[in-house]
Parts: structure tokens; C-alpha cells; sequence
């Protein structure tokens, strides 16, 4: 069972989803999404007990990706009749279920923090170092 359901991605997309193949559509694609996220992520159950993500974070990269099927399925980019223009930027021409990189960031441990950090002053303020970024205390 997906974290998010039919009444998740209805509420979104702002309409019911009532016909019988749009619904296993949509479900089928609920599990597609989750099937995705599980092959990078595949302890996500755990870490929603653990609290990061949040299950209604979950729910809605879930149901934002398939939101994102459901409008554009075929993957169209542009649309030109006479005068009339219509165009969609990349991620949102992309035909297939995909997150974004902003989603992965959302469901993905540790993500906003780098590898290091910089300082502008030493935490420990000894002789021989910086102590502030104007302020060099030397040696004794």
C-alpha cells in the first residue's frame, strides 16, 4: 500500500477521479512512484518512524509526482494552434513519473548538509590561529 491514495492526489489536482480507468491509472501510478522511491530509499518506512520524513511529506511528493503524469502524459512541451501558444518548462513536458531534485531533497536523510563547514573564526580562540577573521593572535 503507497503512503499516498487516490483522495490524496484528487485533493491536489483540485478535481474528483472518479472513472473506473482513471482510478487504477492513478493507483497504478502511486505505485509506480513508491516502487521508485523504495530502489533509492529502501529503508523509507523506517525513517518515517524515525520522523524524517514526515509521512504527509511522503504523501505529497507521491501525489505531486503523479499529479504531475496525470496533466501531461504524453510529455508534450509545446502546443501551437493559429496564434494560440502554450508551453511547459522541462520538468513539466517530462511524460514519465519522476521526482524532482527539490523531492528527493524533501525525502532523502541528512540532505541540506554539506560535507564540512566554514567558519569565519576558530571555535577555539588558541594563540597561533585566527581568531576572528580580522584578528591573528600569534604564537607566544
Amino acid at each position: 500500500m503507497t503512503y499516498a491514495v487516490l483522495t490524496d492526489v484528487a485533493t491536489r489536482l483540485g478535481r474528483p477521479i472518479t472513472d473506473t480507468n482513471e482510478v487504477a491509472q492513478v493507483n497504478a501510478w502511486l505505485s509506480d512512484i513508491e516502487a521508485l522511491i523504495l530502489s533509492r530509499i529502501p529503508d523509507l518506512a523506517a525513517q518515517i518512524a524515525d520522523g524524517h520524513p514526515t509521512e504527509a511529506v511522503v504523501k505529497m511528493v507521491e501525489a505531486n509526482a503523479v499529479i504531475r503524469k496525470i496533466k501531461n502524459p504524453d510529455g508534450k512541451q509545446n502546443e501551437r494552434i493559429d496564434d494560440y501558444s502554450f508551453g511547459l518548462n522541462t520538468d513539466a513536458a517530462r511524460g514519465d513519473l519522476f521526482l524532482t531534485d527539490e523531492e528527493w531533497a524533501l525525502l532523502e536523510p541528512g540532505s541540506g548538509e554539506g560535507a564540512f563547514t566554514i567558519r569565519p573564526y576558530a571555535a577555539d580562540p588558541r594563540r597561533g590561529q585566527w581568531v576572528h577573521p580580522d584578528v591573528w593572535v600569534p604564537a607566544p
